[in-house]
């Protein structure tokens, strides 16, 4: 309950429009731009990341979680941690810092991207990876040996991996709310503002 509270207190003081672009966007926008394109290469998937951070925090970069995770990209402080230490190059961990965040955020879709190659397609590759974002890797890898278990495909997201899970049941409502509102609520928000990078996902 005070959980719950404290959300909705942060919720009211910093209002948030799901269904437009936030303001506080546009500041970001160059450098994410820019971010991305080092990462993934030109063409890379900008406004893909942008919907993914308008699902993490709503582009309100010294926001904290009742979980713990902090900063525009809700990284936890342990996975923070582990950035830092895996990629020196990052710096030191600092989920508050908003380059630091999209810089980590790219990097990390990156890291699960290459561990996902396995998949039917691009648009089921990111989905796999935004899955893993938001609650690990090994999850959707358990994900996938349950649906090829169950006769599905597991390299399939969409009507296939999505459906076999044994998380708690708010764990998976959440899981599977995050890649759908990213792929086909926020990222098309985006590509209609003009921000880059198309969507993976028809």
């Amino acid at each position: 309950m005070r959980a719950a509270l404290i959300l909705l207190v942060s919720l009211l003081a910093c209002p948030l429009v799901w269904g437009d672009v936030p303001q506080e966007a546009a500041r970001y926008k160059r450098e994410l731009t820019r971010i991305v394109g080092q990462e993934w290469g030109l063409g890379g998937p900008v406004a893909l990341h942008a919907a993914q951070i308008h699902q993490e925090s709503g582009w309100r970069a010294g926001v904290s979680s009742p979980a713990g995770a902090q900063g525009l990209a809700q990284f936890m402080p342990d996975t923070a941690s582990w950035m830092a230490q895996a990629y020196p190059d990052l710096g030191q961990a600092a989920p508050y810092s908003p380059g630091w965040a999209m810089r980590a955020m790219a990097r990390y879709n990156r890291w699960n991207w290459q561990r996902l190659a396995n998949t039917a397609d691009g648009c089921n590759r990111w989905s796999m990876a935004l899955s893993a974002y938001n609650g690990g890797l090994g999850w959707v890898q358990r994900d996938q040996r349950l649906a090829k278990a169950a006769g599905a495909d597991p390299r399939t997201w969409w009507g296939s991996v999505e459906r076999y899970t044994n998380r708690a049941d708010w764990a998976r409502r959440e899981n599977r709310q995050y890649v759908s509102r990213i792929m086909y609520t926020h990222t098309p928000l985006y590509i209609e503002a003009g921000w880059p990078g198309g969507s993976p996902c028809p």
